[in-house]
């Protein structure tokens, strides 16, 4: 089976590292991999405002001509040697679905690949990327009342973004749909959320879309396992669903991270 890993992020993000193009694409050859795709953390929607401190969830706009120009010329340069694919990490926010409806149209026909990912939650007017830092999570149950209530919040988006229309170029694959547990040997959920993962997982066969199965959880100190884990991996396989491998990785040494502990 060709190795493949459809989550790499790059120079462009602008909380990861400076590791150049090429860097993680030589290590990727080395690692033996036969295609990769760079998903680079697409802009915020026009009109949201990031809440993480430095406000650098998603890269700059400006930039994007630049960044699938460079991935334009890394396909030439390494075409005999493995697929390169242009693709973006693309954030659902709810209730920006129009914007991000306009964005895809207007850059979708310059991906071959791309995610679609929940990272941040609206309580009220209150918005928190979950995934940012134990200390967000922390202070995300003092007004949720507990986490289970920001499992619900969180599975219930997962499911909105699923259904929501977002044009003929949204993306086919739902990136690490069990992210809310990053932070699980701190802050543990009282139960599996069996239920609500079903669904997530009816209406993706029913959509025909793949799931991220990403190693990053793997390497992260209080999570220990992949996104999504082992059992929802063979529930969604059942349905037909296709996994595909992510590393996730923010820097070349992080290519390949969580696969030996993986079924891939």
């Amino acid at each position: 089976m060709p190795k493949i890993d459809g989550h790499v992020h790059s120079p462009f993000c602008p909380h990861g590292s400076r590791d150049s193009f090429e860097l993680y694409v030589e290590r990727a050859m080395a690692l033996g991999y036969s295609a990769i795709t760079f998903t680079e953390h697409a802009p915020l929607p026009e009109g949201f405002v990031d809440t993480t401190p430095d406000r650098d969830s998603g890269m700059d706009a400006a930039l994007l001509s630049d960044y699938f120009r460079t991935i334009d010329i890394l396909k030439e340069k390494y075409e005999e040697k493995i697929t390169i694919r242009s693709g973006l990490e693309v954030d659902y926010i709810e209730g920006f679905e129009k914007e991000t409806k306009k964005f895809l149209t207007t850059y979708g026909p310059r991906m071959d690949d791309s995610i679609l990912s929940v990272h941040f939650l609206k309580y009220g007017d209150q918005w928190d990327c979950l995934d940012f830092s134990p200390d967000t999570f922390r202070s995300m149950i003092g007004y949720y009342g507990s986490v289970d209530e920001i499992y619900k919040r969180y599975y219930e988006t997962v499911l909105k973004s699923i259904q929501a229309d977002l044009g003929p170029y949204k993306p086919k694959r739902i990136g690490h749909m069990t992210l809310v547990k990053k932070f699980q040997q701190l802050y543990p959920a009282s139960h599996a959320f069996s239920e609500d993962i079903s669904s997530i997982l009816q209406e993706v066969a029913s959509r025909d879309l793949e799931l991220d199965y990403n190693g990053a959880g793997f390497v992260k100190p209080h999570c220990g396992e992949s996104y999504p884990p082992l059992d929802i991996v063979k529930e969604a396989r059942a349905l037909g669903i296709k996994t595909v491998y992510g590393s996730d990785a923010h820097t070349a040494k992080g290519l390949d991270q969580g696969r030996t502990l993986m079924d891939i």
